[in-house]
């Protein structure tokens, strides 16, 4: 399994690195980077299965929230039903110097991808300026683009291995209408200075029942690619409430998601199309809890995925590589959980009492 599992998100590495080359053709200074970048990501997968060879099963991705700060109140977010996120900085956030280390350890085990999310991720300027300095390192940013003005445009001009995701959830009405009024213009006015300088972002949406059919449709994407967006992933809404329950992807529903994606992929050659967790089932389940990624909250605790906060081990206490074996890690790997069918995006989300019974029978 963990083989099988190594080989296919080695593959899904190679694919987004292959199509942002192909997107980034006619960018000189992108497509610069993406070549140097291939290149690091070819040793870092290298030093992945040299671990494998060890019994040591490295992920190449990694979810860092960096701040439990956010400046929105979306609906529905998971993040504050889960209280993961609020308004006011915490005093016992991991420091700068603390997230660098982290970052150092990752690229030294071969992690090639390191998303950092929230809260609202631009609220840590120190961090990020950490970040930038691990060019061996893609650094996906999820933001809301609200903060997105000079002295960050700056900073993302001059390292290409930072690039903003910023959410979006369709037309102006369906984004303001979960996100607050005005923010579909912040966004797409910072899409554009972006693209005005030359550089690339992506867009994060979170399809529910609601924007199904528009958020695949040619007028909406074409609106991101001539406002220069050259990556676009789609997140199967969490169901964090009951009352949001209908707005969870079914059956019927996913199997329409799948088939658009690939028709994207077939037609829409200039942009990149990722689909979570449609791009996980062919891996035998969800790739959370270190199969795939992990995740690191901003306090610490490493965590199965961001809609599992669950975690028996701290990386202020310990190393990367040790967190990655924790026994709750080790216990959701070989316990079927992963594997699990379930409603929307996240089967350890849906199962959560489960991981709760698996977390308190480690301790």
């Amino acid at each position: 399994m963990a083989l099988n599992i190594q080989r296919y998100m080695t593959r899904g590495v190679v694919r987004v690195v292959t199509d942002s080359l192909r997107a980034t053709a006619e960018n000189s200074k992108e497509s610069a980077f993406m070549r140097s970048f291939a290149k690091a990501a070819r040793a870092a997968s290298k030093k992945r299965y040299a671990a494998e060879k060890r019994g040591e099963h490295i992920p190449p991705f990694l979810i860092a929230s960096i701040t439990s700060s956010c400046n929105l109140h979306c609906a529905g977010c998971y993040s504050r039903s889960n209280n993961a996120c609020c308004d006011s900085q915490p005093v016992d956030q991991l420091s700068g110097d603390e997230w660098n280390r982290i970052f150092s350890e990752a690229g030294d085990l071969g992690i090639s991808f390191i998303l950092l999310a929230g809260g609202e991720p631009l609220m840590r300027y120190d961090v990020i300026q950490q970040a930038a300095q691990h060019k061996n390192i893609m650094f996906p940013i999820f933001t809301n683009g609200t903060f997105l003005h000079e002295k960050y445009l700056d900073m993302l001009d001059e390292n290409r291995n930072l690039v903003p995701i910023i959410s979006i959830e369709g037309d102006e009405h369906i984004t303001d209408e979960r996100r607050g009024n005005g923010v579909y213009r912040q966004v797409t006015t910072a899409m554009q200075s972006i693209q005005n300088r030359g550089m690339i972002f992506g867009a994060s949406v979170t399809v529910t029942t609601e924007n199904l059919h528009e958020v695949y449709a040619d007028p909406f994407l074409d609106s991101l690619y001539e406002l220069g967006c050259k990556a676009v992933i789609f997140v199967e809404f969490v169901p964090v409430t009951a009352e949001s329950q209908h707005l969870a992807p079914g059956e019927a529903e996913q199997q329409y998601m799948h088939k658009a994606v690939k028709r994207l992929r077939r037609r829409k050659r200039g942009m990149v199309f990722i689909s979570f967790p449609g791009d996980e089932k062919s891996s035998g389940g969800c790739v959370a809890a270190g199969r795939g990624f992990f995740h690191i909250n901003s306090h610490g605790g490493a965590e199965p995925c961001p809609f599992s906060p669950y975690s028996d081990v701290n990386v202020r206490d310990t190393s990367l590589k040790a967190a990655l074996q924790s026994p709750l890690f080790r216990a959701l790997q070989t316990e079927g959980l992963l594997a699990d069918d379930h409603i929307g995006g996240c089967t350890l989300y849906m199962n959560k009492d489960k991981v709760e019974a698996l977390l308190h029978a480690e301790g």
